[in-house]
């Protein structure tokens, strides 16, 4: 199967402590790493692992945290089609508390790449999924040439100006920044869903039918929250592809949202190719 997200990167700093601080504290990280992280990218990787590679447009500030995105994601099995931006490259802080959850501050410019760039988007054409996090109106009716195309809200402008429909629309039901109404995306998605993390979540179709479904168990101890959602998204994405109905896809979303959940960061817990049979 040929899969591409068109989409964001960000360069992660993760700290992990107890909790959080209150305002004026100090507190002790017990870890800290960085490494590449954003919507686009944690989606790219999670369907390389699915697909076994995973093409992603992107634009990246052309500076040494963006030389560094491109060599992890290629590590990941990502071919990344970039467009340089004068730098810098957007980074975020992340703090993972103890029981999981994660809290983060985003810093600079969000770099997305536009239908004007130089990347190879004939190649979408022939892709049989993309996932579009974000890009301009171009970027998305380019992404639109693909077999079936699934997008978050996060990318509000161009879905509610593109005039191109979506086969679904993926969102979380606690963040105020997916929040949609029914008219701000126009044509209307084929299928919306809305996630609820450990309570699983819900779907609609434009034909009518609705209808809740629930968590997948998690494989192993809770361990960090950051990616689950972008996991749960490029599974459904996947699953939605292999043309085996919603419930299939929903089922594997639900299980690449929870092994992210086990893992250290976003990618140490994601399911595998090998990890989806049976």
């Amino acid at each position: 199967m040929r899969v591409a997200v068109v989409g964001h990167v960000e360069w992660v700093q993760f700290a992990h402590v107890e909790r959080v601080p209150r305002p004026g504290e100090i507190v002790h990280a017990l870890d800290a790493w960085e490494e590449v992280g954003g919507g686009g990218a944690v989606a790219a990787v999670q369907l390389a692992k699915l697909a076994g590679t995973a093409d992603f447009f992107t634009a990246l500030g052309d500076d040494e945290l963006g030389r560094r995105s491109v060599a992890q994601l290629s590590e990941h099995g990502v071919r990344p089609h970039v467009a340089w931006r004068p730098p810098p490259q957007r980074r975020a802080f992340t703090f993972t508390d103890r029981d999981g959850e994660r809290t983060i501050t985003v810093i600079g410019e969000r770099l997305v790449p536009v239908g004007s760039d130089p990347l190879p988007w004939g190649e979408l054409s022939g892709a049989d999924a993309v996932y579009f996090t974000g890009g301009d109106p171009a970027a998305l009716r380019a992404a639109r040439a693909a077999r079936l195309l699934v997008a978050t809200p996060r990318a509000r402008e161009p879905l509610s100006s593109a005039g191109v429909v979506l086969d679904a629309l993926v969102m979380s039901a606690s963040d105020s920044g997916e929040r949609v109404g029914e008219a701000e995306i126009e044509p209307a998605p084929r299928l919306v869903v809305s996630t609820a993390g450990s309570r699983g979540g819900h779907y609609a179709g434009a034909e009518g039918r609705s209808q809740s479904f629930r968590a997948a168990p998690l494989p192993g101890a809770v361990v960090d929250a950051y990616g689950c959602g972008d996991s749960f998204a490029a599974g459904l994405t996947f699953g939605l592809a292999a043309q085996r109905g919603v419930e299939h896809a929903l089922e594997l979303a639900t299980r690449c949202g929870a092994a992210c959940l086990t893992g250290r960061g976003p990618y140490a817990g994601q399911l595998r190719l090998s990890r989806t049979i049976g």
